[in-house]
């Protein structure tokens, strides 16, 4: 079908949630490239938004669906479901989680926690704990719930009155977090590193001052790691460059390579709170998404990807350091490994964005100013020698 037809047909029939899409559509991808319905190739450096951690086409992964769609997609989990008790069985070793619950999405998965911190307190007898401190400029998903944890006032407007019992405090504050606690607070919600407001890292002081403070007031502690986790930042999780250990922490985007699916990760002690009928899902952790995600944990622990995702997310801000310099458009860049923000002394980011896809670059903007990069975990550094080279170009373009 060509292009003009999709657009016609998206236009008539689709929901207008996203309204002039970037006017292509893709047809196949390998590795770090994409091509589209007219056969031009494109290098993408935001991976479908953190998701194709592994690029695309990926052989174990192709593999893996393509056998399991062979066999089963779906049984519903009133059955034993291996590929499900494989998948959560990789997680619990390889993270501080003594259980998993699989999900559809990041959205469901931060349900799935908000939910397990609620009953977790209401279980002990104490029903009056149900506020939940979040952080401003986070974003933790689109349903009511998530929305309302979300510390973003452009999201809240449409759907007021929002779910109660969110409050959301400012990044890296700990006096303003503690300062929010009260005696019906029973955790706190935060990302180790924000992705979607345009990359803000939290600080090892800051995070070692929640634990500590959730320690003593008997909160739980919740990382959403759903973009910063599974090697993005240059770690397998982003709680690893902090040593702190959340008490529930959630997954998705990355960990089915493409294929939809969620992680509610928690400790013991905390998860002990749910038991037959307090949570479910009919699609959540089916054969098809499960057998994706032991894929994708199978690249990411013996294939090296971790550590190139540090590795290159470390030659990537030497480069970017590098431009700024030369360029004098850049005034900061912030992330570690893989997630990068870069914001531009200048309100060009969208333009920016549209002349790297001209190019053949995708990537995302946020706001007026800010650059997001978020690469498949494979690139290497002449994916990103061409990708710097075609900035340098374009941030010359803008300055005139």
């Amino acid at each position: 079908m060509k292009l003009s037809q999709i657009i016609e047909n998206d236009k008539k029939y689709y929901m207008n949630t996203f309204g002039d899409r970037t006017p292509v559509c893709f047809e196949y991808g390998k590795g770090m490239n994409l091509w589209d319905t007219e056969g031009k190739k494109y290098t993408d450096f935001f991976a479908g938004i953190a998701v194709n951690a592994l690029g695309y086409s990926h052989p174990k992964l192709v593999k893996a669906v393509k056998d399991q769609t062979e066999k089963l997609l779906h049984c519903s989990s009133l059955y034993y479901i291996e590929k499900q008790a494989q998948l959560a069985k990789v997680l619990v070793e390889n993270s501080c989680a003594d259980r998993v619950f699989f999900a559809n999405s990041g959205a469901e998965a931060n349900e799935g926690a908000i939910k397990l911190a609620r009953i977790y307190f209401n279980k002990k007898g104490f029903s009056d704990k149900y506020e939940i401190i979040t952080l401003q400029k986070s974003f933790h998903g689109r349903t009511l719930a998530t929305l309302a944890a979300t510390g973003q006032e452009k999201y809240h407007k449409p759907y007021a009155p929002l779910t109660p019992s969110f409050i959301s405090v400012p990044l890296n504050d700990l006096e303003a977090l503690e300062k929010a606690v009260t005696p019906s607070t029973c955790a706190v919600m935060i990302e180790p590193v924000q992705g979607e407001s345009g990359v803000y890292p939290t600080t090892q002081e800051y995070l070692k001052g929640i634990r500590k403070l959730c320690d003593e007031k008997g909160l739980l502690l919740i990382f959403d790691e759903i973009q910063c986790g599974l090697g993005r930042t240059g770690k397998l999780f982003a709680y690893e460059h902090y040593g702190v250990e959340p008490d529930i922490f959630t997954l998705a985007k990355a960990l089915g390579g493409g294929v939809p699916i969620g992680a509610l990760c928690a400790k013991e002690y905390v998860a002990q709170a749910f038991t037959p009928g307090d949570h479910g899902s009919t699609f959540g952790g089916n054969p098809l998404a499960c057998a994706a995600g032991v894929a994708v944990m199978d690249v990411l622990l013996n294939d090296g990807l971790v550590e190139n995702s540090a590795k290159m997310g470390e030659y990537f801000f030497e480069k970017l350091k590098q431009l700024s310099e030369k360029s004098g458009m850049i005034s900061e860049m912030r992330g570690k490994g893989l997630m990068i923000g870069v914001q531009l002394k200048a309100d060009k980011a969208k333009e920016v964005k549209d002349k790297c896809y001209e190019k053949g670059y995708l990537i995302g903007s946020v706001g007026a100013n800010i650059l997001r990069i978020a690469p498949p975990l494979i690139i290497e550094k002449q994916d990103i020698d061409g990708f710097i080279s075609v900035l340098e170009v374009i941030l010359a373009e803008i300055a005139q």
